[in-house]
């Protein structure tokens, strides 16, 4: 699966990135200099979840390191999400309606 360049994939996540943590916030809108701040954590790793189709995974590529989940509208939580409930988690989807 290709990867698409750092400045193109950062256009196509800058709207549509949200993380859940364990802080009391429930859900907040991030850029993508807030996830590579994420993802440099060592204390407190985030777990990237890709909920695009395969259609566009192959033409735009995944954010690497990106767990892909099986179906954007009926993946089963309790098998590909972490089972810590604690873990902050960023979504990531094209939003293409």
């Amino acid at each position: 699966m290709a990867h698409v360049p750092g400045l193109r994939l950062g256009l196509l996540l800058t709207a549509g990135v949200t993380l859940a943590a364990g802080s009391g916030e429930k859900f907040r809108l991030i850029e993508v200099p807030d996830l590579e701040a994420l993802q440099k954590d060592a204390r407190n790793p985030v777990t990237v979840l890709d909920a695009n189709d395969q259609e566009f995974r192959e033409k735009n590529g995944v954010i690497p390191g990106a767990r892909l989940l099986s179906s954007s509208g009926g993946y089963d939580p309790a098998k590909e999400l972490p089972a810590d409930k604690d873990a902050p988690l960023v979504f990531y989807c094209s939003n293409r309606l």
